[in-house]
């Protein structure tokens, strides 16, 4: 054979077994196409009834009940921000009261009242601090045999600010308002036609800027102030045309300019035993440097139980403005303008007091 047809037989041969196998991998192709696993294989497990049942276990549809509910016996605490304001409410009664019946060492019948309260809002956070308080106080006396009395009279009303440069120094830069006056007329008895003080007859005015020392968590306050302004008010026409509380006669009002210094403190001594401090110093730089007016109370608070409670304290007052036996001529000069004297009041009882 040639070689031409020798090249036509290789040919068609070779053509031959290409169809072939490629013919029998298409159909391989799609059997196994066919053939092939799934991707998710699920196995069913034949279901056993319970042949052991737990005991306590009710094979019973579930239902709800209200009948062996209780309601609440206090009301749910609802959420409160966190507040840097401290506030303090406080009412005071003090009663004493004497009686005679057949007496054979004699005396008189009396009943006396003495009614304070107190207000405090204060505020400290970081760089602030701001304190308020005001105190009102009045007492009576009824005696037999003569017409009531009354016994104390005070409205005071404090604010002092406070600013610190950091959170470890308990010095503050500080300006301070406080306010002094009275409720009613005061006589010097038993002379009750001419008071001797009115409301706002006298009324004391102090505003200064200083600094202040206030430790943390002790109710302590030391203010002290180069320059704080003294107002004294005399808004009653009879007790002005006198001069009284150091004003010019006819005048209502006099300014001073001096120097300050208050401290205030509230401790517990012992147990049950509540200490009260305050004192305020004075002294103007223009008339009278040096000569210092002084206003002191000192209190002790005995605890009894949460609402019965002894009180005694003592209150000092000393200001060279106010003057004891003036003399005065039957033509209404004044002969002698008298002199200032120390004034001390001593405060013993036992009452009620109540916070809220």
């Amino acid at each position: 054979m040639n070689r031409f047809y020798r090249n036509i037989v290789f040919f068609v041969f070779t053509l031959f077994l290409s169809g072939g196998l490629s013919g029998q991998a298409g159909v391989t192709d799609s059997l196994a196409a066919q053939t092939a696993a799934p991707d998710t294989i699920v196995i069913r497990w034949t279901q056993e009834k319970i042949t052991f049942i737990p005991r306590g276990v009710k094979l019973r549809r579930p239902r709800i009940s209200f009948k062996n509910t209780k309601p609440l016996l206090e009301r749910p605490k609802r959420f409160t921000p966190i507040s840097f304001w401290e506030k303090e409410n406080r009412f005071g009664l003090n009663v004493n009261e004497v009686a005679f019946v057949n007496w054979n060492a004699g005396g008189e019948n009396s009943v006396s009242a003495l009614a304070n309260v107190r207000f405090a809002r204060n505020y400290k956070f970081r760089y602030i601090s701001w304190e308020n308080e005001l105190r009102l106080r009045y007492g009576i006396n009824a005696q037999e045999g003569r017409e009531l009395r009354k016994t104390e009279d005070l409205i005071r009303l404090a604010s002092t600010f406070g600013y610190r440069r950091d959170t470890l120094s308990n010095w503050y830069y500080s300006a301070k308002f406080k306010f002094n006056t009275q409720f009613s007329n005061g006589f010097k008895y038993p002379n009750r036609e001419n008071p001797i003080s009115r409301f706002m007859a006298p009324g004391y005015l102090f505003m200064g800027a200083g600094t202040s020392f206030i430790p943390e968590d002790k109710k302590f306050n030391l203010y002290i102030s180069p320059f704080t302004q003294k107002a004294t008010f005399v808004l009653d026409d009879a007790l002005s045309e006198q001069g009284a509380f150091g004003v010019e006669k006819g005048k209502r009002t006099f300014i001073e300019l001096g120097f300050l210094v208050t401290n205030s403190w509230d401790t517990q001594v012992a147990k049950n035993i509540q200490m009260n401090h305050r004192i305020s110093l004075y002294t103007d730089y223009l008339r009278s440097f040096g000569n210092i007016d002084l206003d002191w109370e000192l209190q002790f608070t005995f605890k009894v139980n949460k609402n019965v409670e002894a009180n005694i304290g003592t209150h000092l007052i000393y200001d060279d403005d106010i003057k004891f036996d003036e003399v005065v001529a039957d033509d209404g000069t004044v002969v002698d303008e008298g002199e200032p004297r120390l004034q001390f009041k001593q405060i013993l009882g036992i009452g009620f007091g109540y916070s809220f």
